[in-house]
């Protein structure tokens, strides 16, 4: 199983976790790391390239951290300009028909805070269903994803712990039924 990981981070040389976990994935000749921050730092994606790579792997995850309730800026437009009519969706857009799709984000509040009676008033699942809905629009199998929650308390344990995790999780995460 060819992976791709398109990690968007905009500073992430002043992150802890998604700069660790990108330093691991780095380690992995099977996996492939794409920084979008660092291929396009004027924000102008070449699609073609995008396109290229998506046909090139069978799984792709995206890691970010969560802004907002929502991914950085550039992942939404990553979508936009990529997932085009006729690629991915539309009479003749079958080019991620069946390729896996996931997510792997850190969070700034706990995990207790992303439950209906948390702080956040919303689960992880449901702060994610765009990426769950765009899956099973453009005929791919939705990943669980792969959280790591309150980021601003993080031992150097559980960084180490939770990096390992997710090279695990990469490799073996279990399609979710999209229903």
């Amino acid at each position: 199983m060819k992976t791709l990981v398109i990690v968007t981070h905009p500073s992430i040389e002043t992150s802890r976790v998604n700069a660790a976990w990108l330093q691991e994935l780095r380690k992995h000749s099977d996996i492939t790391v794409h920084e979008l921050y660092k291929a396009y730092p004027d924000e102008n994606i070449d699609v073609e390239k995008e396109q290229q790579l998506i046909e090139a792997h069978d799984r792709v995850i995206f890691q970010y951290p969560i802004f907002w309730y929502s991914s950085p800026s550039l992942l939404k437009k990553w979508f936009d300009s990529v997932l085009q009519y006729g690629w991915a969706y539309g009479p003749d857009g079958s080019k991620t028909a069946g390729k896996e799709f996931g997510a792997a984000i850190s969070t700034y509040g706990s995990a207790e805070s992303y439950q209906p009676t948390g702080s956040n008033r919303f689960t992880l699942e449901e702060i994610l269903r765009p990426i769950e809905a765009t899956t099973q629009f453009i005929s791919g199998t939705y990943l669980p994803h792969f959280a790591l929650s309150d980021v601003s308390n993080l031992s150097d344990e559980r960084l180490a712990k939770s990096t390992a995790d997710y090279i695990k999780h990469i490799r073996g995460a279990v399609p979710v039924t999209v229903a």
